[in-house]
């Protein structure tokens, strides 16, 4: 239990001081601007290009995994759409961020540095695909539901462009794509920029981090809504539930890929819940409670699934 406790502290460890810093240290929200483009823009990027280009092209592909973990990524989705509109009366963009609070698992800031501590280098290509496809599949049904919900016309082309330019020109997305250019390419970045990447990703989980506590804090918590138990259970219990029978009864995976396919999904919401719901203007306060109360959660939940993992407890093939 020891060793579980050492890999999980540090990651909501610094989530802690973040948000300590966050109550503590009267700053601005603005504040944090710089840190969140050093974060997104180079440390992550860098880091999600690192990994992938030091892979071996041949476990690059993986379809019927990216299939598996994609499709039930869609379905925690629907399940806390569905409840969602049930329980607000059928608003459609209400229920979207509701959706995205239940499926959006914090992929880009805690997942590489996890399922890398827990599981080891055989877990870069898992998380990579993980971390592509299921950005793929939010960035393309946000925007579209919003546009379904919403009261104004969309023209299907510009919705269409808008879809495609936030998947393509995401930087973690471009610096994934790169990195399989690169592994199949088989080149190798100089040493000086080797270095300057080395010692970027280094920073990226530390600085991310921190940043999400420190957002936390600082962004209003407001009242908590009474479908919150819901979505947090559906994003920390369902979501890791269908991506293990999914991939059980679908095929053979190596172990590392299940579980870190497991522990991705297990991740609590990530702050992109807020950022979409503050872009379209709805649920708002309602989503920052959500993000903190399933990362207060998630403490427990993630701690007690990297325990069955590391175990023994938990098989790798639930259906042999």
């Amino acid at each position: 239990m020891n060793d579980i406790l050492t890999m999980v502290l540090p990651f909501f460890g610094l989530i802690g001081l973040g948000w300590i810093a966050g109550r503590l240290v009267k700053l601005p929200i603005e504040g944090l601007a710089w840190l969140n483009i050093f974060v997104v823009y180079l440390a992550l990027p860098a880091l999600f290009f690192q990994l992938v280009a030091k892979t071996p092209v041949d476990q690059l592909a993986g379809g019927a995994f990216v299939a598996s973990t994609t499709l039930s990524t869609l379905a925690a989705f629907a399940i806390a759409f569905s409840v969602g509109a049930l329980l607000n009366g059928g608003r459609v963009r209400e229920a979207t961020i509701q959706g995205v609070g239940g499926a959006y698992a914090n992929i880009g800031y805690m997942g590489p540095g996890l399922t890398l501590a827990a599981l080891g280098p055989a877990a870069t290509v898992p998380t990579a695909l993980i971390f592509c496809f299921d950005n793929a599949l939010l960035f393309t049904l946000v925007p579209l539901l919003m546009a379904l919900g919403g009261t104004r016309e969309t023209h299907p082309a510009a919705l269409a462009l808008t879809v495609v330019k936030r998947i393509l020109l995401h930087p973690f997305i471009i610096a994934t794509l790169a990195g399989i250019l690169a592994a199949v390419a088989g080149f190798h970045p100089p040493q000086a920029i080797d270095r300057t990447l080395v010692f970027l990703s280094g920073a990226a989980a530390p600085c991310a981090l921190f940043a999400m506590g420190v957002t936390m804090a600082l962004r209003p918590v407001g009242r908590f809504p009474a479908e919150l138990p819901l979505i947090v259970a559906i994003k920390l219990l369902v979501h890791p539930t269908l991506v293990y029978l999914l991939l059980g009864w679908v095929g053979d995976f190596d172990r590392v890929w299940v579980f870190t396919a497991v522990l991705m999904a297990a991740l609590p919401p990530a702050t992109n819940v807020f950022v979409l719901a503050q872009q379209y203007g709805v649920y708002v306060q309602r989503a920052s409670a959500t993000i903190l109360v399933g990362t207060l959660v998630s403490v427990f939940t993630v701690t007690a699934l990297l325990y069955a993992i590391t175990n023994g407890l938990l098989p790798a093939d639930l259906f042999p």
